[in-house]
């Protein structure tokens, strides 16, 4: 057994923060001269052909303003020049909210998009968390957008799409949207219960102390998302109606399709099944182990380390530990090779092998929390962890130029027909923080700044 794949060794903390380090260093080519984050490749070199996209730019803001509080060298400057892209040129000076992207002849790509908007959100918040000038300012904006144009709060669930304008409104209703909304509430609650916020124009648009309002907002999308899972063998649909009816034959030409793929999506399982725990810990105030005890799969259950958990926190952490089962049921080592695939159908069966390293990524954090907030089953936590830990380092992290391989085939060979290059860093560097974030209902950036 190596140590360097155990949760709570020095080994697997050096590990990972060396990985953290070249991450870091891979990412340093994304600014454009506008702002605007290049999409990078292979070698992390930026390909000036592809648009520079909001989704992408925002999630290097909110990385490098981690990398700034981490005291990476430069991460400050780079995080600067990302908020100077989300104010500049991707904002819509005339129409409010964030254009999709630009293309590389300077035009707009049409359509504002909730999911662009929630990585905004979140970005903000951690640029604030990280002292980067303009970043209160953003965040005022990216809320007030927001709420005016996303949230529904009628029905407590995130709307997906407008046009350039927001004047039409699409009919499409999507749960990887709202799903990064949980995160991006979770953490503006962080950042608005930590610091001096009363002058955001947001509270013009919400009822009570904002931080708690953006938390039960949270809630909420999260109650619509698991009674829809446990009517549905805990595979989550994903795409819906304008009346929010799952639509579980979307894309079923296109089922490899990169942000609407056919059928259920384990790691959006695994992936809500984390930010549930979040969630729930942080609103019932749950104990939680100690990032910093060692384990191994031979362990037994500390009681006295184990968490109390709350009456009414109790079906959340069954919910979420019950979607991340069949996730991890359904799409491990499913076709005789090590890796999580990309989609099944609503069977279990695999559609699409492929290994996407932003659910590698995932079920590291998660496995890692859910050993956190267990009374039982840590050995098996432990062993997930250990298991993902080496299959990341055996097969996902590119060795010679750095960062992780976006796309393995079902033989683990490196591809790229859905994500081709490296696009940014943000589930990859998420990866190497989390495991050992001080408090698990504490959205990452937050802990970070606590610590």
């Amino acid at each position: 057994m190596e140590n360097k794949y155990i949760l709570g060794t020095t080994e697997n903390k050096d590990f990972l923060r060396e990985q953290r380090d070249i991450l870091l260093n891979f990412g340093h080519g994304f600014v454009s001269p506008e702002g605007g984050a290049y999409y990078l490749g292979d070698a992390g070199e930026p390909w000036k052909d592809r648009p520079r996209e909001t989704w992408i730019t925002a999630r290097m803001l909110h990385v490098y303003s981690m990398g700034a509080m981490l005291g990476h060298k430069g991460a400050k400057e780079l995080a600067a020049s990302a908020l100077k892209g989300l104010i500049g040129e991707l904002h819509d000076d005339e129409h409010g909210g964030w254009y999709a992207g630009k293309r590389s002849d300077g035009e707009i790509l049409p359509d504002k998009q909730c999911y662009a908007h929630a990585f905004v959100i979140l970005a903000a918040s951690s640029a604030v968390l990280a002292g980067i000038d303009g970043a209160r300012e953003l965040l005022d904006d990216a809320l007030s957008i927001y709420d005016k144009y996303f949230w529904d709060e009628e029905i407590g669930l995130s709307v997906d799409t407008w046009d350039t304008d927001f004047k039409v409104l699409s009919d499409y209703r999507g749960l990887n949207a709202n799903m990064h909304t949980v995160e991006a509430f979770l953490a503006v609650a962080d950042v608005l219960g930590r610091f001096d916020m009363k002058d955001l124009s947001v509270k013009v648009h919400v009822d009570g102390d904002a931080g708690s309002v953006y938390r039960k907002r949270a809630g909420r999308i999260i109650d619509h998302v698991i009674g829809w899972a446990s009517e549905n063998e805990y595979r989550i649909p994903e795409h819906f109606s304008e009346e929010w009816e799952p639509d579980l034959e979307c894309n079923k030409n296109k089922p490899d399709d990169c942000f609407k793929p056919y059928g259920a999506t384990p790691g959006h399982g695994i992936e809500w099944a984390r930010l549930i725990t979040q969630w729930a810990v942080a609103t019932y105030k749950i104990g939680e182990a100690s990032p910093k005890i060692s384990v191994n799969a031979d362990a037994t259950t500390d009681e006295a380390t184990a968490p109390n958990m709350d009456e009414a926190a109790a079906p959340y952490i069954e919910a979420a530990k019950k979607l991340y089962d069949r996730a991890v049921t359904d799409a491990w080592n499913a076709d005789g090779a090590p890796g999580i695939c990309y989609t099944t159908d609503w069977t279990g069966a695999p559609v699409v092998h492929d290994r996407m390293h932003w659910t590698l990524a995932e079920a590291i954090n998660t496995s890692a929390v859910f050993y956190r907030v267990s009374k039982a089953d840590i050995k098996r936590y432990a062993a997930d962890y250990e298991r993902y830990m080496r299959y990341l380092d055996e097969y996902v992290i590119d060795h010679k130029n750095g960062s992780w391989y976006h796309q393995l085939d079902r033989d683990n060979h490196v591809i790229g027909t859905v994500w081709p290059g490296k696009s940014d860093l943000y589930h990859a560097v998420q990866a190497t923080l989390i495991p050992y974030a001080e408090h698990v209902g504490v959205s990452i950036a937050a802990a970070i700044r606590g610590e």
